[in-house]
């Protein structure tokens, strides 16, 4: 789904999330849309554990590609056009033992062949998990 003459309004964003099987399958949905960027949520489930004891913990590819999503989203949501991840860093801070998980990206730069954007995972006591910073090159038409 591509959003070239308009910028996406959070159902928009929403609708694009459930169309694409990934994102469907984590259940991904759009907390709040703002002047300051996007957040997105991601409900916990078994599926996304990597290790059971002494807890449970989320695996950090999930992360990564929620890290990666909601920065490309975010991008989206401030009329670029992005065509994929030109580059990725991550950091992570704490495991993800528990959920739902929020997104919360922060677009930097709209920019004509790269725009980027820093995101951010906290668990439900707002804690950070994990952080990132990913390049979204511009679609070409």
């Amino acid at each position: 789904m591509t959003y070239k003459d308009s910028i996406p309004t959070s159902d928009e964003i929403d609708e694009s999330l459930r169309y694409v099987p990934f994102h469907r399958w984590l259940g991904l949905r759009v907390g709040k849309l703002t002047e300051e960027g996007l957040e997105i949520i991601m409900p916990w489930r078994s599926e996304i554990i990597s290790i059971t004891e002494p807890h449970p913990v989320v695996h950090g590819g999930i992360l990564a590609s929620l890290i990666d999503l909601t920065g490309l989203y975010a991008v989206l949501s401030k009329g670029g056009q992005p065509a994929g991840t030109a580059y990725m860093n991550i950091d992570y801070h704490r495991q993800a033992t528990e959920g739902p998980l929020t997104a919360r990206a922060k677009v930097l730069k709209i920019g004509r062949v790269i725009s980027t954007a820093e995101i951010y995972i906290y668990d439900p006591g707002n804690r950070l998990l994990a952080s990132g910073r990913g390049g979204y090159p511009r679609l070409s038409v």
